[in-house]
This record gives C-alpha cells, structure tokens and sequence, in this order.
C-alpha cells in the first residue's frame, strides 16, 4: 500500500511552516519516512532524508545558508536536489563531493500547501488540481492538526455520512441550521455511491416531508482527499488525510469558496474552529482537545446540549477515531447499510493495489478528474440524483 500511495502527490506540509527563505529547518515523517524540509536562499523547498550522508547526523540542526542546507558536524553541504555542493572537511582538490547525492523528493508549492512526490521519478504524474487549490488565497484557509490513528481510520470517518444524525447532534437546537434539523430528522439514511475517475461520488438521502428528499453528496478523491458540503463553517469544506506512519497522520483542513472571500464568523478572516478547525497546543500541530484529556469532555454539557459533550466537530472527530486505538482490528468490526461507503472505500484501494501489483497506473491520476465538488440539496421524490453531475 506504500508503493500505491507513493504514486500520487503528498500534501506534506503548510507553505507556512517554512515562512521564509533560510528560515529554520523542519523535521517532517511521511509515509513512514524522516526527512527534513528547508526553504533554500532562492525560495526553493527541498526535502531531504533526515541524515547527513556523511556519518548519519541530523539535518535538522543544519544552517540554512546561501542555498543549501549545511550539516553542522562536518560542514557537508546539501542543495535542494541532495546534491553534496561542499565539503570542506576534505582535501579542495578531491572529488568526494561529485559522488555524494542525499536522497531527496522533488516539491512544488501551490494553494498554502508544500506537495512532494516520494514515487519513482519515471512515474511522477502532474500535481493534482483541486478547486481548492486554485483559488485566490482569501477565499481560502488552509490548516492542519496531528492525528492519532492509522490515516485510514479518519479517512473513512470522512466518508462516513451516516453519523451526523449522532456524533454532531446538538441536544439544545435553538442555534442549529436546516441541515443539522434534516440530518437529526431521518438518521438512517439511504446510499448512492458511484465509482468515478477521481475516486468516488458518494451520496446519503434523507426523507425531508412527503414530497422530497434531503440529498448530502461528498466526494473522495483517491488516495487521501474528502470534500464536504457546509454544515457549519463558511464555504465548500475538504480534508486531505496523510499517513505520517502507520500509527498517525496529518489532517489537513480546508474551507474555500470559489466565488468570494472567507469572511469567518469571528470577522478574523478564518472560519470558525466549532467546525473542522481545532485550538491546537502551542508550537505544535497536536490539538488542545486530545486523548490524554478525553478531549475536554463535559459530562453536563452532554446531558443537556451536545450528543457527546466534547466541544466541536473536528475534536467530536477525533475523539471516536482515535478512541478505536491506532490500528483497528477490523475483524472485529459488524458492517451494516450505513457503512456502505465505507466499503466502497476498502475495494477502491485494494482494486488499485492489485492495479499497481500488476504493473498498471493506480486511478486519480488525471487532474482533469479532480473538477467536483460536494453538495447538499433538496430534491423532488420522483427526480434521481445525477451521478454524473459535477
């Protein structure tokens, strides 16, 4: 499964974790791997493998200088292509240095987010195009915040539909919107889901009265990404989830709007942290709410206001995710109707594993198949839901 997901470019970092050039170093773990991430003199982000290929120091504690990240052991210095450009604990006239090449993946920076390409060089498809990606930075927050179990688990929380009716159902309802009234009024809902280029369309009606049907439709853009229609924060809302190893991953979040600016509830600019956005512990990305406080569960907040008394949607998120422990026997697990996409999920990977196994391209490689976007509606009864639509 690390070959296949090798094959596609990985959100690894927030542009904003190197704000500068020659500004610190950064450790960064992807796919199992350690590796650590420098913007050069010019700009240019590199991502190297943690150890100096000299004796095996870190990089991390290396001086970012006159485009090259230098090892302050021995002086070895590394450009962003993990090409040895100096060695000056060697004789000048030597050419040990010509030998040298660290291990590096080539990164492009696009939409707040720092993509690298960790697959064979031969293979490396064009970076994906996402809606989100493409629009002006103020119609578009971009954050991301550590996740305590195997990707797979939050990634199928992303896709699951079905427990909105419960997870996120507010006990007072004086403040809730008509989509937390039509999910809380039917919650067992009826499945489309659709295979597609991209991944897959996956659709969740609800009875809303006699004569319609309450239609929430996402999408999962293989290998890691969801997108969402609104419930709460401003915008179309997605999430890329990104396996640091396999016991933890990062979820980056992300609110956009096509047509304007993100205002934010808070006038700040941003949207509102009660959705998929997270108080984080300072100088980390772990979040403020997290297992080792039972993520500020207030058992007489869920006596009278919310379903599981634990403040916000993304931590309500976590709180069950995490809580299967890092890697989920799934042999244990009693699958029903409702999880229908989750098993749609389980097939589209392993289907382009044996792809891959095989010697075949895996899906979603094509960017043109990355233009949809989710949705909720209200529809007549007797019309059927387009799955072509985009």
């Amino acid at each position: 499964m690390g070959e296949l997901l090798r094959r596609y470019w990985v959100p690894a970092l927030l542009a904003e974790e190197l704000p500068a050039p020659d500004s610190p170093p950064l450790r960064v773990t992807l796919l199992g791997e350690e590796l650590v991430a420098f913007r050069d003199t010019s700009g240019r982000v590199g991502l190297l493998d943690l150890h100096c290929a000299h004796r095996g120091a870190s990089l991390f504690f290396g001086r970012n200088e006159e485009n090259g990240l230098r090892c302050v052991y021995h002086g070895w210095k590394y450009d962003v292509q993990g090409r040895c450009v100096d060695m000056p604990n060697e004789p000048p006239e030597g050419s040990f240095a010509e030998k040298i090449q660290l291990k590096s993946y080539p990164c492009e920076e696009r939409g707040g987010v720092v993509w690298a390409y960790l697959g064979p060089g031969s293979l490396r498809p064009p970076l994906p195009d996402l809606e989100w990606v493409a629009v002006p930075d103020a119609h578009r927050h971009v954050s991301k915040r550590l996740q305590e179990c195997n990707y797979l688990q939050a990634l199928e929380g992303g896709v699951d539909l079905a427990h909105l009716s419960f997870l996120h159902r507010n006990l007072d309802t004086r403040g809730d919107g008509a989509d937390q009234e039509l999910t809380r009024a039917d919650p067992s809902p009826r499945f489309e889901v659709a295979d597609a280029d991209y991944g897959l369309m996956i659709a969740a009606r609800r009875d809303a009265g006699p004569d319609q049907y309450y239609w929430r439709v996402s999408r999962w853009i293989m290998p890691w990404y969801t997108l969402f229609p609104p419930l709460i924060d401003e915008g179309m809302g997605g999430h890329a989830w990104v396996p640091i190893d396999d016991e933890t991953c990062w979820a980056f979040s992300i609110t956009w709007d096509r047509d304007r600016p993100l205002s934010g509830r808070s006038g700040t600019g941003q949207p509102s942290k009660e959705g998929v956005y997270l108080d984080l512990i300072p100088g980390s990305y772990r979040p403020a709410a997290n297992r080792d406080n039972d993520y500020l569960i207030n058992r007489a907040i869920q006596d009278s206001v919310s379903f599981t008394g634990i403040p916000g949607i993304a931590a309500q998120d976590c709180a069950v995710q995490e809580s299967m422990g890092a890697i989920y026997d799934r042999t244990r697990e009693h699958i029903g109707s409702s999880d229908t996409p989750i098993s749609a999920v389980r097939r589209r990977l392993l289907a382009a594993l044996s792809a891959v196994q095989a010697g075949d391209a895996p899906p979603s490689l094509n960017p043109a198949s990355h233009q949809v976007r989710p949705a909720a509606f209200l529809q007549p009864r007797s019309q059927p839901l387009s799955v072509t639509s985009p």
